[in-house]
């Protein structure tokens, strides 16, 4: 999964593809790197994040979206907003990747439960706004997995089919370095509902709190080497800003460990 950030303050890229040519070419380059997925997004959930109004949120990403419609497997609208998600499903959208697990807005279930379209289910402790104020668990593993179970009872009650959803524990979410990394190598626990497993580690301040590296853009190297470690727990999609560097791991990874 590509990351396509139509934002002015995204932690590591923002104001890069800012526009809707810029952020259209720099998903087309994703693509030829190897991406299978873009995922757009036109609000920064960044800690401390200013919440951007739904009118400019649309604005950001629905002509990104229908100038990318078509041309990847899966279009992502990265959004925790109704009305965002069914705007960028009729631009063409065939997925939706929403931090809130679809709790932040009581309409967004109802977006999904009336389409056919794929559903990420992050998990985040608190707001963008508060979410690293102090996060605390009892146990961070089992609580996340308790958390998926309960969005999992309300998706079947809505006729949302399991076979649609994916799952992401959300690393950096409402998490201290010691819950990122406990999450990480806990990650094949979170199979156990028969759903794909979403890693979203790509370039975060865990990586910069254990190599001591502040500008996010020189995290590539412990950005991939989280990857490797959860493609080894089974996760399925890895949501990144370098396709290109993190296919050529994995192409390595996988040429290894195939041979006997």
């Amino acid at each position: 999964m590509g990351i396509v950030n139509v934002t002015p303050d995204s932690f590591s890229d923002g104001g890069k593809y800012n526009s809707t040519e810029k952020a259209i070419a720099h998903g087309l380059l994703l693509l030829e790197q190897g991406a299978d997925i873009l995922d757009v997004g036109g609000e920064s959930t960044r800690p401390n994040s200013d919440v951007v109004s739904v009118e400019e949120e649309n604005e950001r990403v629905v002509p990104v979206i229908k100038g990318l419609a078509g041309k990847a497997p899966f279009i992502s609208i990265d959004s925790r907003n109704a009305k965002t998600m069914a705007a960028a499903i009729d631009a063409g959208a065939n997925m939706v990747n929403d931090v809130s697990a679809l709790s932040h807005d009581p309409a967004s279930i109802d977006v999904i439960a009336g389409s056919d379209v794929m559903i990420c289910l992050m998990h985040m402790r608190g707001k963008p706004q508060n979410m690293q104020d102090a996060p605390a668990y009892g146990d961070v593993v089992d609580e996340i997995l308790s958390f998926f179970e309960h969005r999992l009872e309300l998706c079947q009650r809505r006729n949302i089919d399991i076979g649609r959803i994916i799952l992401d524990p959300g690393i950096g979410f409402g998490k201290t370095l010691e819950h990122n990394l406990l999450i990480i190598n806990s990650l094949s626990r979170f199979k156990k509902f028969g759903c794909p497993v979403l890693l979203g580690a790509s370039r975060k301040s865990f990586i910069g709190d254990i190599c001591n590296i502040d500008e996010p853009e020189r995290r590539v190297s412990g950005s991939i080497s989280a990857a490797i470690y959860g493609l080894s727990q089974g996760a399925n999609i890895f949501r990144v800003h370098d396709v290109a560097q993190t296919r050529q791991a994995f192409d390595v990874y996988t040429a290894i460990s195939r041979v006997k």
